[in-house]
């Protein structure tokens, strides 16, 4: 729990950047500050009733997420591990353990645990609408 703890604030610590002067017992380090996804679109927020949701994946062995959608702003941090995320396009962004990313809104997507021998954590907060799905799977 306390590690959980420890990487929700490094997700938030951009913000805590702007609230908090640094002092001898408290530093503050920056992991992902963006008005856009790593695609270069911008970040918008859903109107309505605000949800945040933060949940943990694990993805096995040299394992896909299969082709998905996330219709609302999610941020990422790679807990252990390192993902590939690819775009249906052939553009890809690779993500090493303790890095963070600004996923892509409403792009199809794939991401990979790039290790053949160890699972791949992830820690994703999404924003979105009270009651909005958080991703959408590719329908075959």
């Amino acid at each position: 729990m306390n590690r959980l703890i420890a990487v929700c604030l490094l997700v938030l610590a951009p913000s805590l950047a702007s609230a908090f002067e640094p002092t001898a017992t408290l530093k503050v380090t920056p992991v992902l500050k963006s008005t856009t996804s790593w695609d270069d679109k911008p970040l918008a927020w859903p109107a309505g009733q605000a949800e945040a949701t933060a949940v943990t994946i694990e993805i096995a062995p040299g394992a896909e997420t299969g082709w998905h959608k996330h219709p609302v702003p999610s941020f990422g941090v790679v807990l252990e591990g390192t993902l590939e995320v690819a775009l249906k396009d052939g553009r890809t962004r690779r993500v090493e353990q303790g890095q963070a990313l600004a996923e892509v809104v409403d792009t199809w997507h794939n991401g990979r645990n790039l290790d053949p021998k160890k699972p791949l954590r992830l820690l994703v907060f999404y924003t979105n609408t009270a009651g909005q799905p958080l991703t959408v799977k590719e329908q075959p």
